[in-house]
């Protein structure tokens, strides 16, 4: 899990492009049809380069022999964002540290978390069913240990003060969190299932390397928003840490086969790779049976 500005106005991401529906987490999900007057892109089949066929394999099978509840678990981005059903996910901003952060600085790291975002959905969209082109990156709340570190006064964004995780770290409302509620009951969240989050993207003062898994992601204050303010194309430490929120795994001891540099094996690289898109994509479709009817 460690790997080594735009205006917010006038534009936005590519919205979704076909909803789903769904029940609570571990209930039977369902696809839905494409949204009216849009179309979905054609599926694309299970037909990896002829080189990344073996690599590939070996990666399943290394995730199948060490992952403790590799079919089971629940708790994926996958299952997030399929939860949600419209196409969005939520997050939850921890600003562990005492520099001061402006509403243009907000918008910035809002808008630069969703095209991060995306840059993993483009690696799967049109592919094998999967039903979004684009996702959604609503953040609905910031975490601080103390309310005058965040300069702005408007209500766009739920303010956690001063609540604070057994380590002392800021933190949003556990009664918001699907990862304190993965059964999709957020009736103690005063913003109820609107206002919850899916995952946090927690910025720690001075944190070294990052880490990533269902709850979100966790990286360094100073290198998020130094890549923030020079409008970095791919803030690669996020984008690894993300890849495990999908469920990817980390590569320390070993490579597959005839494979070089990829993002998820930490330090080879800094972008979504050929080969990092394709295991992806091979995630989602053993896990996809469990969102159809």
């Amino acid at each position: 899990m460690i790997a080594p500005r735009v205006s917010a106005a006038g534009r936005r991401l590519r919205r979704v492009l076909v909803a789903a529906t769904a029940t609570a987490v571990g209930a039977t999900l369902l696809i839905a049809a494409p949204a009216p007057g849009r179309e979905a892109a054609a599926a694309e089949p299970w037909n990896p380069p002829a080189h990344l066929v073996q690599p590939l394999a070996e990666v399943w099978s290394h995730m199948e022999d060490t992952y403790g509840d590799l079919y089971g678990f629940r708790n994926y981005g996958w299952d997030q964002l399929m939860a949600n059903g419209d196409g969005t996910i939520h997050y939850c901003v921890r600003w562990e540290s005492s520099v001061p952060v402006t509403a243009a600085q907000r918008d910035d790291v809002h808008e630069s978390l969703e095209k991060q975002y995306n840059k993993w959905i483009d690696s799967v969209a049109g592919f094998d069913d999967f039903p979004y082109q684009d996702v959604e990156v609503k953040v609905v709340g910031w975490a601080v240990a103390d309310r005058s570190t965040l300069q702005w006064q408007d209500d766009s964004v739920d303010i956690y003060a001063g609540v604070l995780d057994g380590d002392g770290a800021p933190q949003c409302a556990p009664d918001c969190g699907r990862f304190f509620h993965q059964d999709g009951d957020y009736s103690r969240c005063p913003g109820r299932e609107e206002r919850h989050y899916d995952q946090s993207l927690w910025l720690t003062e001075g944190f070294g390397g990052g880490a990533g898994g269902d709850w979100g992601q966790r990286i360094a204050r100073e290198y998020f928003m130094d890549a923030v303010g020079r409008d970095q194309e791919n803030i690669h430490i996020l984008l690894h840490e993300m890849g495990h929120t999908w469920g990817l795994d980390d590569f320390y001891d070993w490579t597959p086969t005839g494979v070089g540099g990829f993002l998820m094996k930490a330090g080879s690289a800094t972008e979504i790779t050929e080969f990092d898109a394709w295991m992806l994509r091979d995630f989602w479709r053993h896990l996809k049976s469990r969102y159809e009817a």
